[in-house]
């Protein structure tokens, strides 16, 4: 339920934010615009034929390109065009089997052009290959559904996320944020973010499991606000984390977003720490998106 763009048209854009889309018109996205961006948020499958229909298409001009030449090319068979296709094929990647070699001025000048189309196309391929891979990612699992419950005696809301890595994240940080469809003295609707305060944003030493609670008391924005208020509302919980990864001392961040028919409403999460008979601590995963109702008297949560 991440921010996901996906363009619909030349004039209007698909904006998926958590369960709604927005559809946003009047600014033009022009994929060789923003060539970089497109290249790094596009899947790799997609990645990986888009470069290689480029790569065929360049060695096609060139093909034809030799074409207009008389005899460019050395020991190229009569009536067989092919045979410049894979010239150019060899001739852009810089491999030269030696085979085939320009022979006139006009091949060597296409040649010259085409060599330097494969140095640059080999840098840029290269370096957008390098920085998909570099690209830090954080692998911070979120639980399924956000819960309201009671906790040290107050109506909380409760959030569980955990290091998918199991290795150590330094200063670690979370923040929850609430987006409510309010309307104003003059009438108009408007959506806005309100910070929910944690009783802990912070951890040292993310490596396993952390629970966020946000007491829902008199200055919570959620104070006396039922599920049916929260419908009206639209209101939309987003979770934010960063940290800085010590095995690779990268900054790492990650984002989930809910929305108001995703809480579970008088729920705790199940435990997923135990204790043996050895003594040895224990987390099981298989649980971590479980929950489980808590026996509240039938009022609402907040």
């Amino acid at each position: 339920m991440s921010f996901k763009i996906k363009p619909k048209s030349s004039k209007a854009t698909q904006v998926r934010i958590g369960q709604r889309t927005v559809v946003a018109q009047g600014i033009e996205t022009r994929f060789w615009a923003d060539f970089y961006h497109q290249c790094m948020v596009m899947t790799w499958p997609k990645f990986f034929f888009s470069f290689a229909g480029i790569f065929l298409a360049i060695n096609l001009v060139y093909a034809v390109l030799y074409l207009f030449g008389h005899e460019p090319v050395a020991n190229v068979r009569p009536d067989h065009p092919e045979d410049l296709f894979f010239f150019s094929i060899e001739t852009l990647a810089t491999v030269g089997y030696g085979d085939m070699h320009p022979q006139t001025t006009y091949g060597h000048t296409i040649a010259t052009l085409e060599i330097f189309t494969g140095m640059f196309l080999i840098a840029v391929m290269t370096g957008l290959v390098f920085n998909r891979f570099s690209r830090p990612r954080a692998r911070i699992l979120f639980a399924r559904a956000p819960v309201i419950g009671r906790h040290n005696g107050l109506p909380t809301f409760m959030l569980r996320m955990a290091n998918e890595r199991h290795t150590v994240i330094s200063e670690a940080t979370a923040a929850l944020w609430v987006s409510l469809l309010e309307t104003t003295q003059e009438g108009i609707r408007m959506r806005r973010f309100h910070e929910l305060r944690l009783e802990r944003e912070q951890n040292p030493l993310f490596a396993l499991s952390w629970t966020l609670f946000h007491a829902i008391d008199t200055t919570s924005p959620l104070y006396n606000r039922s599920e049916a208020d929260l419908q009206k509302s639209e209101a939309l919980f987003v979770v934010t984390f960063s940290g800085t990864d010590d095995t690779a001392s990268q900054s790492l961040n990650a984002r989930q977003t809910y929305g108001w028919q995703d809480i579970r409403w008088h729920h705790s999460y199940r435990d997923i720490l135990h204790t043996d008979e050895n003594g040895q601590s224990h987390i099981d995963y298989r649980y971590f998106h479980d929950t489980q109702k808590q026996d509240l008297p039938p009022t609402s949560a907040v």
